[in-house]
C-alpha cells in the first residue's frame, strides 16, 4: 500500500500546509514548509529504488524528515524503509518509504517530530 496520499492529508488537515512543487524538472517533488519561518519539515519525491541501494529500477515514493536527535536517527536507519536523507546534504534528515514498508502512524509521528525541529523557537517552548 502507497502512503503517499495519506501522508499528504495527514500534513494539510494537521499543519494546513500546502505542497509546493519548486522543481519543473521533478514534478513529483513536494515539499512542506512552516507558514510563519518558511522552514521545510518534509519533502516527498519518487525515486528509483536502486538509488536506495534496493533491487529494481521502479520508482518509489520516500519522505524526507527532520530528526534532530542523533541517537533516535541512527536507531531508524537500522530498521527497514529507513535511509539516511537521501540528496539532502546534512546529517539531521532520514529518509522513509512510502510504499507500506513503514506504518502510516509511525510516518506520521515522525512527521510530527520533523515539524517540531524546525519550528521557531518560541513555538518549541510552547509545545
Amino acid at each position: 500500500m502507497d502512503n503517499k496520499k495519506e501522508v499528504f492529508k495527514y500534513i494539510e488537515k494537521k499543519y494546513k500546509a500546502k505542497p509546493e512543487y519548486l522543481w519543473r524538472r521533478f514534478p513529483n517533488y513536494a515539499i512542506f514548509r512552516h507558514s510563519d519561518n518558511k522552514k521545510w519539515f518534509s519533502l516527498i519525491m519518487d525515486v528509483e529504488k536502486k538509488k536506495l541501494g534496493l533491487v529494481g529500477e521502479t520508482r518509489v515514493y520516500i519522505l524526507n524528515i527532520k530528526i534532530d536527535d542523533a541517537e533516535f536517527r541512527d536507531a531508524l536507519i537500522c530498521k527497514k524503509g529507513y535511509f539516511k536523507g537521501y540528496h539532502i546534504s546534512r546529517g539531521n534528515w532520514v529518509t522513509v518509504l512510502l510504499d507500506g514498508t513503514v506504518e502510516l502512524k509511525e510516518i506520521c509521528n515522525l512527521i510530527d517530530i520533523s515539524f517540531l525541529s524546525t519550528a521557531p523557537k518560541k513555538r518549541k517552548r510552547v509545545k
